[in-house]
């Protein structure tokens, strides 16, 4: 994870501090934007994704890689998660509840038709962190889902997704995510 650090005025609150002091040294109190902004950390249950619990972990670090506003870890034994995984027989989908929280479904439909399972956690997990789907599209964007085809396997997001997703949790307390409607996304 990168933490991203907000430049301010630092040099200019030292010299002014300097100057009020009649010339001694004296440590000026940081301004809360020349503080390091911590990601939001979301936590997820991967223990019944099956088989593809290996793929939703790599899922989570491309995020993790890929952004810094938010971070997904595995959420702690008797912790309660942000994010279920589950594996089923169906085709995969998120149910989202709000920023942040909901479903996962890795489902075997798409990975027996020859979809990328790693691409397939990416994608869902995308929709967690409130992208939407965006069909027809190319490869190079994990959004577009299935509308790549089975020789697609880029689980990574492209710039515009990366932005999208920063601007979803740009300002978000880490205590408490905004409330948003409940929805089905199927792909």
């Amino acid at each position: 994870m990168h933490v991203r650090m907000l430049t301010g005025g630092v040099a200019a609150a030292c010299l002014v501090a300097l100057s009020l002091t009649g010339g001694q040294a004296a440590a000026a109190a940081p301004r809360a934007a020349d503080a390091p902004l911590a990601a939001r950390v979301l936590t997820y249950d991967a223990s019944g994704s099956a088989e593809f619990k290996s793929a939703v972990n790599r899922g989570a670090a491309i995020w993790n890689e890929s952004v810094d506003a938010v971070e997904l870890r595995p959420a702690a034994a008797g912790q309660r998660a942000n994010i279920r995984v589950l594996a089923d027989n169906g085709w995969p989908r998120a149910l989202p509840t709000t920023l942040g929280n909901g479903t996962v479904y890795i489902g075997r439909q798409a990975v027996d038709q020859g979809y990328d399972t790693i691409r397939i956690s990416s994608h869902e997990l995308g929709h967690i962190l409130g992208l939407p789907d965006r069909k027809p599209g190319p490869c190079s964007s994990l959004m577009s889902g299935s509308t790549a085809g089975t020789s697609c396997t880029n689980p990574y997001p492209n710039a515009a997704e990366k932005t999208e997703v920063e601007g979803n949790f740009a300002g978000v307390l880490a205590e408490r995510a905004p409330a948003g409607p409940a929805e089905v996304i199927v792909d």
